[in-house]
């Protein structure tokens, strides 16, 4: 695990929920709180001035929603991992936020415990997949049966590159699956960035869904 300070910030419009937020999180291992932001457009000021490393970020907020700075956000700063932290959790909302390029959705009714854990698990994995999230998953899969499939057309993987696929849907992490095929945790990265060009998705979100959608996995 990564045991380097984790420089954290939130964009929320309720004063008091990041208030809640810090005072749940501040004295955890490895986090720092970085800045905190009112809105939209005053989390797109500061992540100019100072870029975190985890931003927690809810979805409705005054000036610029969390839909928008998600896209603008992915543009400009690649490297953050974004944890949604929102009381949405309608199923398309949350698909959509991932396939924008969120690594982790959460319910604003989160034990702190998860909450930590979701930015421990951006942080070395880089998405946090909870049963909302999978869940989600499923249900648009099952919902999108008889449209056309996502990507035009099916893609070979490697018996290789199909095993570490089926366990990045197992939620494991790369150190597992490291030791699961015998292969460097960089080497797997590298693995999992090839895929992801293969079939043209941006996040890990989206390389599982095509797989589970051409029944690659199951």
């Amino acid at each position: 695990m990564n045991t380097q300070q984790i420089k954290v910030a939130i964009a929320d419009d309720h004063k008091i929920f990041r208030d809640g937020i810090k005072m749940a999180l501040t004295g955890r291992d490895h986090i720092k709180f970085l800045w905190e932001a009112e809105d939209g457009k005053d989390l797109m000021h500061k992540i100019q001035l100072k870029q975190p490393d985890v931003l927690l970020m809810d979805l409705r907020m005054p000036e610029l929603d969390g839909m928008n700075a998600i896209g603008l956000i992915r543009k400009e700063y690649e490297e953050v991992k974004i944890v949604v932290l929102t009381m949405y959790d309608d199923q398309e909302m949350i698909t959509k936020m991932m396939e924008m390029g969120a690594n982790a959705y959460l319910t604003k009714t989160s034990d702190p415990d998860e909450i930590y854990q979701a930015i421990l698990t951006c942080m070395n994995d880089d998405f946090y997949f909870n049963d909302l999230v999978n869940k989600a998953v499923l249900m648009r899969l099952q919902h999108k049966k008889n449209v056309r499939q996502y990507y035009p057309a099916p893609v070979k993987f490697s018996e290789k590159e199909l095993r570490i696929l089926k366990s990045i849907a197992e939620d494991k992490t790369t150190e597992e699956i490291s030791k699961d095929v015998f292969l460097s945790p960089r080497t797997i990265e590298t693995i999992r960035q090839n895929m992801k060009q293969k079939v043209g998705a941006k996040t890990i979100a989206g390389l599982v869904m095509y797989a589970m959608r051409n029944r690659l996995i199951e």
